[in-house]
């Protein structure tokens, strides 16, 4: 479960915050197997890692998705047991492409507890680019109320506690993105190439499933369709968009 890049170094108690549970439903799962044991470090003090708390992700997931406890542990054995905690939160995001929205509205101070560190206004404002997080009605446009590029840099520029919504699955993941070395700008314009070229996608792909379905086809035969193809759909993106993107670098690390 561990990393060659990162030690196991969160209590259960962090863990359980980090990822909006009880330090029992923790406990609990792992008495069940559903979570691997921690690394015992001195004084008999237990101390987990990223893979737990995105498996840990991965688990609520599976539960917004009514699966019973028996089934999410034939799904979980039925993974290979060295994935990643980026691994775990991708195959989260594959379960829950077409689920029901499981975003929260929390704190500052809660958002703060759960990615496990202070976050200045400018790392809210990288959250925001990456859709991790959204602003609650009534938030200023400028997390510190100042239209001020300076501000946005400083970590004591919101006097008051702010609202979010945030999607608790996708937070751990997020706030590990803030240490890679990328502009704000070069975020949003990664997130608009994103959105540009996958709603294309959906079009065209829906303009295929009415051809398909036919124009006197019923309301709940269209429905049926889409359920079964969903998940095709959204798996074939996957692949298709992980091997595009490694034959990119391929190239990119050739002309290096």
């Amino acid at each position: 479960m561990t990393t060659d890049t990162e030690e196991p170094t969160l209590t259960v108690d962090e863990l359980a915050a980090r990822a909006g549970l009880t330090v029992r439903t923790v406990r609990f799962y792992s008495s069940k197997g559903l979570l691997p044991p921690p690394v015992i470090g001195p004084r008999r003090v237990g101390h987990y890692s990223q893979e737990h708390l995105a498996r840990l992700a991965l688990i609520e997931e599976l539960q917004r998705q009514g699966m019973t406890l028996a089934a999410i542990e034939r799904h979980l054995q039925q993974l290979p047991a060295d994935l990643s905690a980026q691994d775990l939160a991708l195959h989260r995001a594959v379960v829950a492409s077409w689920a029901p929205d499981a975003a929260e509205d929390v704190t500052r101070e809660e958002l703060e507890r759960r990615a496990g560190r202070r976050l200045c206004a400018e790392d809210l404002e990288r959250l925001v680019a990456m859709n991790i997080i959204e602003r609650a009605e009534g938030t200023p446009d400028s997390l510190d109320g100042s239209d001020s590029p300076a501000s946005l840099a400083s970590p004591d520029s919101l006097a008051s506690p702010d609202s979010f919504r945030v999607d608790p699955a996708l937070l751990a993941l997020g706030v590990q993105l803030l240490d890679v070395p990328l502009a704000h700008e070069s975020i949003l314009a990664a997130r608009g190439v994103l959105l540009e070229h996958s709603r294309a996608a959906a079009r065209e792909l829906s303009a295929l499933l009415r051809e398909a379905v036919g124009e006197h086809e019923s309301v709940a035969a269209v429905k049926s369709l889409s359920a079964h193809m969903q998940p095709l759909v959204v798996q074939a993106l996957l692949t298709t968009f992980q091997r595009s993107l490694k034959a990119e670098l391929r190239e990119w690390l050739k002309e290096s």
